[in-house]
């Protein structure tokens, strides 16, 4: 029986933020498999992502707000657990997908272990675990998606998707680290926000999003569909509004840089990103 701790710290709601790379993926892939296409959703969403999550917070034991739970509780044996025997089980289904999506997910694992094990702790510098994040959920996840959903599984991933990706990734992260300074400071942890500051952070994620829309409206155009690109551009709209918003409470008072502001930015955020990219599926599929 699993303790309440257990699921409420595998945080499997959380993956929803995780899921636009899934589904830009998934919209670009010229002949979906079906099949591979809702096991790779079940790997990523169900196994990997949350047990990454779960191992985080082992090794974290966080007392204050953490993604997605105000109030986290503290992790037993029974979380560290449950991850192996997700990341098990993720790894036996990768097997079924392709041995490049396996070599994918098992380096995914390793990267995430890396950024939380205390013996390594990668997201204790700014810098590297910022790459961390943006490489492994980004770039390689759309690498891994695109290739385990299409029938021949090819290799034609395109860079500026790729980068896209991880530039997508990268506009976001840096948020949802503005409210935890001081918490991470208590853990030895320097995260890229903490390092930029309050002020920095809403700066550096303006470049970046402008650097994912960049390359993302360069992979549109070279494809011929400015059209889709345009159909993401409106979706994002509440997105920038909400963040402009945001950034001008958090100028004037720095304590707007809350939990209950983070929390309302990635889900504004996670929902018009995956509206989009949904948007982009059905048309390139279902029309």
């Amino acid at each position: 029986m699993l303790q309440s701790s257990t699921l409420q710290l595998l945080r499997f709601p959380f993956s929803i933020f995780l899921m636009p790379v899934y589904w830009f993926a998934l919209s670009q892939v010229t002949a979906v498999h079906t099949g591979r296409a809702i096991l790779v959703f079940i790997i990523l969403h169900g196994l990997v992502y949350p047990a990454s999550n779960g191992y985080n917070s082992y090794m974290d034991r966080d007392t204050g707000s953490i993604g997605g739970i105000e109030h986290p509780k503290a992790p037993t044996k029974q979380l560290l657990y449950s991850t192996i025997i997700l990341d098990t089980a993720a790894l036996a289904l990768s097997l079924w997908i392709s041995t490049w999506f396996f070599v994918g997910i098992l380096a995914f694992i390793i990267a995430s272990r890396a950024y939380s094990y205390r013996g390594i702790r990668l997201k204790k510098y700014p810098v590297i675990g910022y790459l961390t994040v943006i490489i492994f959920q980004g770039g390689l996840i759309y690498f891994l998606v695109k290739h385990a959903c299409s029938e021949a599984q090819e290799f034609t991933e395109s860079w500026s998707a790729i980068l896209g990706s991880s530039f997508l990734i990268g506009a976001f992260y840096p948020l949802t680290q503005v409210y935890q300074h001081q918490q991470d400071k208590e853990d030895g942890v320097t995260s890229i926000s903490a390092a930029l500051g309050y002020r920095g952070t809403f700066i550096f994620t303006i470049i970046v999003f402008s650097l994912a829309m960049g390359c993302l409206g360069w992979y549109f155009a070279n494809n011929l569909e400015l059209d889709h690109f345009l159909i993401v551009q409106i979706c994002m709209l509440p997105t920038l509004a909400y963040f402009l918003w945001w950034m001008r409470q958090v100028f004037k008072n720095e304590s707007a840089a809350n939990f209950k502001n983070t929390m309302k930015m990635s889900i504004v955020g996670s929902l018009c990103s995956n509206a989009a990219f949904i948007s982009i599926l059905m048309i390139n599929h279902f029309e």
